[in-house]
């Protein structure tokens, strides 16, 4: 996406210096004339009696126009993916505006080919600025009469936007393997450039971190099994990586996936879906139910005297009363309650028989 920016960048710029070339051409042919004098002998000699418009400076007035205009696209970037309504939109727009300008120049005494040009350059800056207004305004773009509204329609499954936290987590990754995710995976840019913050940090930890975010990156990027895309929406200077992933969560109207425990409050307040990985993960572990006995190997001392703790398969803690005896050993447990959190599942059990 962003190549086929620069080139359609690249192309308008070449597109301006050409209509520049022909209005400074139809200047000259117009306004700057060659009179022609009649010397002795049937000699006829042309005397130019104005300097003529360089063509070589309208065409670069007119490039560096298309330019300023290209780079305040880039310093402003789209807020939202770009459609083919949009942009046809844009391109009528433009054309109406061209044409309203050449009737407006049509009252002044100019004449028909600088008309002609005039409208030519006039045509394609309209055209270029309105769409580029329509894709990044689009979502919030509307008309009075007849009161037609731009705004994204979500097809099929809803965009899922990751965050920092879940893309170093892991999970993701082999959730998606399931193919269990049938919608669109959005990783937005600011999110995988504080990806590279961290994997450029000093601390041996958190760099280690951010390199894990960078390779569960690359294994979603080579799944065949989800369509994964990088959004590029900047983030503003001052503004928090989560405050600008609600709001782009918003634009394309999709659901945050992350297991940041104040993230997913504060998007409930703001009325944004989120699925917590660290709730999906609870949801799929096995039920335990009081009076079931386990074979749980006791691995540690508990807090209170006489516990051993150990851990079922899926890393739920198991609190044994009068299990420290049988620490390094597998024992049958009897379980007596479960207790869930919002940090996950807690089991408590006592001994009924040792088993090796």
């Amino acid at each position: 996406m962003r190549i086929l920016l620069w080139i359609a960048r690249g192309f308008f710029i070449l597109l301006a210096a050409g209509a520049g070339l022909v209005l400074a051409r139809s200047i000259n042919n117009v306004y700057f004339q060659p009179e022609v004098l009649r010397t002795t002998g049937d000699v006829a000699k042309e005397v130019v009696t104005h300097q003529p418009v360089s063509h070589v400076v309208v065409m670069a007035v007119c490039a560096l126009a298309a330019a300023g205009l290209a780079l305040m696209d880039w310093l402003f970037p789209r807020k939202s993916i770009a459609n083919i309504s949009a942009v046809a939109f844009g391109i009528i727009v433009g054309i109406g505006m061209g044409a309203l300008f050449r009737l407006v120049l049509g009252l002044t005494p100019i004449e028909t080919h600088v008309l002609d040009s005039s409208q030519l350059l006039l045509t394609v800056i309209f055209c270029y600025v309105a769409v580029v207004v329509i894709l990044q305004t689009k979502n919030q773009f509307r008309f009075v009469i007849p009161y037609v509204e731009f705004h994204k329609q979500t097809k099929g499954a809803r965009p899922l936007v990751l965050d920092t936290n879940v893309i170093i987590d892991g999970r993701v990754a082999d959730i998606c393997e399931t193919r269990i995710i049938d919608s669109p995976v959005v990783v937005p840019r600011f999110v995988l450039q504080e990806l590279q913050q961290i994997a450029d940090s000093s601390d041996r930890l958190t760099r280690n971190k951010g390199r894990r975010g960078l390779d569960i990156l690359n294994r979603l990027e080579r799944s065949d099994k989800i369509d994964i895309t990088i959004d590029e929406s900047p983030l503003a200077e001052g503004e928090s990586v989560d405050n600008k992933l609600l709001k782009l969560t918003k634009e394309l109207g999709g659901r945050i996936m992350t297991n940041d425990f104040n993230l997913n409050k504060v998007a409930q307040l703001q009325g944004v879906e989120v699925i917590n990985i660290n709730e999906l993960a609870n949801a799929l572990k096995p039920a335990v139910v009081p009076g079931e006995e386990l074979d749980l190997n006791i691995l540690r001392n508990g807090d209170q005297p006489g516990q051993g703790v150990g851990y079922l398969d899926d890393g739920t803690m198991v609190v044994v009363e009068q299990g420290r005896a049988h620490i390094g050993k597998v024992a049958r447990v009897v379980v007596n309650s479960v207790y869930q959190t919002q940090a996950g599942r807690m089991i408590f059990g006592k001994i009924k028989q040792a088993s090796g």
